[in-house]
């Protein structure tokens, strides 16, 4: 028996909510991708990253909040339904997951795109320098 096995799998039907559920939480780099240069970017994407990081090259479209500037008042322009997506530098940063507890504190619905700047690179995706401003 390895390490793998020790812990047996869960059930198919445990399995299925588990990752169904996760996708409430979370959306990748291709998904986001795929909806912003379609047009069909009904979210809002945050790059909450520092904003040397940002100007150095972020996602195209995204804008630059750090989580310490996500407040009600900043978010005030956005119907209280929009759709908020973060991102960090990274899977080893956390950047994103304390950004979408705050949005969610604030009411706002959110999720995280997972692999961040690290994971768009990885699919091949060019970065900008092109600011964007919150709405």
């Amino acid at each position: 028996m390895s390490v793998v096995t020790e812990v047996a799998a869960a059930s198919n039907q445990e399995a299925i909510a588990h990752f169904a559920d996760s996708l409430r939480f979370e959306t990748d780099c291709w998904d986001t991708h795929h909806a912003m240069s379609e047009g069909k970017a009904d979210f809002v994407l945050l790059d909450v990253r520092s904003p040397e990081s940002y100007a150095k090259g972020h996602v195209p479209g995204a804008i630059n909040l750090l989580r310490g500037k996500i407040i009600a008042s900043k978010l005030a322009s956005y119907p209280a339904d929009t759709l908020f997506v973060t991102y960090c530098a990274g899977p080893h940063c956390n950047g994103a997951t304390k950004a979408a507890i705050r949005l969610a504190q604030l009411g706002r619905p959110v999720k995280i795109m997972i692999g961040g700047i690290t994971g768009w690179l990885d699919e091949g995706f060019s970065l900008t320098t092109e600011v964007t401003e919150l709405a």
